[in-house]
């Protein structure tokens, strides 16, 4: 009788584990990555051809498996959005590794979702104003404030942080007006197109500025990073969060916004011998806190953004 009134076991689905492991570890350690590429490899050239490859990977595989391609329109809304998400947010957060700890450039990139939230309520009012979430945001930007007070224990340059701050703002403007725009029914297809046309700039971008004049030596340990950006962070990170969306609640895939920068930071202090300090364990805390809550509210979570 007691077997017949047992509840019957949920099996575990592996694949939604590895998925799940993919945007937990993979992402979050690609500022390692970065940081690693970066410091030999000129940043522009990074990114270029990081999301260039990628994209052009990810878009190809979309239409061989039948996807429609963007019509005009839609290609418009994929170049702006392009613009402010990779080629903005993402030419600020290279460059800026090349002087800030990957550990602490992940605290401050983990405050997207709270900016993406202030364009949401306070700019183009998709969302009710709620004192709660004010209060969430409020908490997060006291971390990031805390962290870069000038201390001896580990003096930041403010220039670079306050670049990759500024790129998480055109991120979050991207993101916001993404879905106010024309775009494919198809997320994969829709990143592949905003990739490839962001890696297509930065790379113009990189010609432009002279950055491989001449060209670098770059050691296999730059190269394998570089190639773990391509591989790791973009397609398979992508391609995970992508199923896990259509599969699993909005809310529990929206948390690798709170996993990646503790891993991130445990992966700098452990494999990169970099500094990790009280002040900045509190800042990752309020941080981490802030998205935490705010991510708690099922309408955002499922527009969090995905930054890897």
């Amino acid at each position: 009788m007691g077997r017949l009134l047992a509840a019957p076991r949920r099996r575990v689905d592996v694949r939604v584990l590895l998925a799940f492991a993919a945007i937990y570890l993979l992402w979050g350690a690609t500022f390692l990555a970065i940081r690693i590429a970066v410091l030999q490899i000129p940043p522009f050239f990074t990114a270029g051809l990081r999301f260039f490859i990628a994209g052009v990977v990810l878009y190809t595989f979309m239409r061989l498996r039948g996807q429609p391609g963007p019509t005009a329109a839609q290609w418009r809304g994929i170049a702006v959005t392009a613009v402010c998400m990779f080629v903005a947010t993402y030419g600020a957060l290279f460059w800026a590794e090349q002087y800030v700890p990957s550990g602490v450039t992940s605290v401050i990139e983990a405050t997207l979702p709270l900016m993406t939230i202030v364009f949401e309520v306070f700019i183009f009012r998709q969302q009710p104003f709620r004192w709660r979430m004010l209060a969430s945001v409020a908490l997060g930007f006291c971390g990031v404030a805390w962290l870069l007070i000038r201390n001896d224990q580990q003096p930041l340059p403010v220039l670079p942080c306050l670049a990759i701050l500024a790129g998480g703002v055109a991120w979050s403007l991207g993101a916001v007006l993404t879905r106010s725009m024309a775009r494919p029914q198809s997320l994969p297809l829709t990143a592949g197109a905003q990739m490839m046309l962001g890696g297509a700039v930065l790379l113009v971008l990189s010609q432009l500025t002279g950055e491989l004049q001449p060209f670098p030596q770059v050691s296999l340990h730059a190269a394998l990073a570089l190639l773990y950006l391509i591989v790791g962070g973009s397609l398979l990170g992508f391609t995970a969060y992508a199923w896990l969306l259509v599969r699993m609640p909005a809310t529990r895939v929206a948390s690798h916004a709170y996993v990646n920068p503790l891993v991130a930071v445990a992966l700098g202090y452990f494999v990169a011998g970099e500094v990790f300090t009280t002040r900045m364990a509190l800042a990752a805390v309020l941080v981490v806190a802030s998205v935490f809550l705010i991510l708690k509210s099922p309408q955002a979570a499922a527009e969090a953004p995905a930054i890897s």
